[in-house]
């Protein structure tokens, strides 16, 4: 299976439209204001209305309250919240139930217990694994991508944490039948929030030629 691509901490319009060029599967764009890829200030609603629909838009959250979450789904048209805190199982169920996806991040250190997750197999749509970290979001690095092995197929799941050009031998390689895609953002930066255009469109064609 071609994993889907989405390509995350995406904010300044000119590098929104060519990265849509690339036809990722989503793009993510980061509403938690601690984030040196904060979007809010600078985000056009505009710009991501005239996405092709193709295109799937997350809002990436962190403990962000339910009101302040759906007004951001409204006013950017988003059709996926994605969310890195300590969000609880009943958040998601009330952002379900307003027709919005729910990814939940998970940051994995040395195990992928079922006790981290099984609460929020039936309230969302995706998980997203990354590496822990002591601050809230992406590390830019790498956790043991063996532990998948692990995960029992129950959710589809997509692998975050440090992906570098250099990895596409092994994610053209990963067999848990559960893995559903791959989230892109620091390692193909010119500076947090501004993509490396070249560099994602020769590991997203390359990963698409291997499979």
């Amino acid at each position: 299976m071609n994993p889907a691509i989405k390509i995350c901490g995406m904010r300044e319009p000119e590098n929104i439209l060519a990265a849509a060029e690339l036809k990722p599967d989503f793009m993510g764009f980061i509403f938690y204001r601690q984030s040196p890829r904060f979007a809010g200030d600078m985000l056009n609603p505009e710009i991501l209305s005239n996405l092709p629909p193709v295109i799937r838009k997350a809002g990436v959250f962190v403990n962000a309250e339910f009101n302040e979450i759906t007004e951001t789904v409204g006013k950017y048209s988003l059709s996926i919240v994605q969310l890195h805190g300590v969000e609880t199982p009943e958040l998601c169920s009330r952002l379900k139930e307003t027709g919005v996806q729910v990814m939940k991040a998970f940051n994995i250190s040395e195990s992928l217990s079922p006790a981290k997750y099984k609460d929020f197999i039936s309230c969302t749509d995706y998980f997203l694994f990354d590496t822990m970290t002591v601050n809230w979001g992406g590390s830019g690095q790498k956790f043991d991508w063996k532990l998948l092995d692990c995960f029992d197929p129950v959710h589809l799941f997509f692998l975050s944490g440090g992906i570098s050009p250099g990895d596409k031998e092994y994610i053209a390689g990963i067999s848990n039948s559960s893995f559903y895609g791959i989230d892109l953002n620091s390692r193909f930066e010119i500076k947090p929030g501004l993509k490396d255009i070249e560099k994602l469109k020769k590991f997203i064609y390359g990963l698409r030629d291997k499979l």
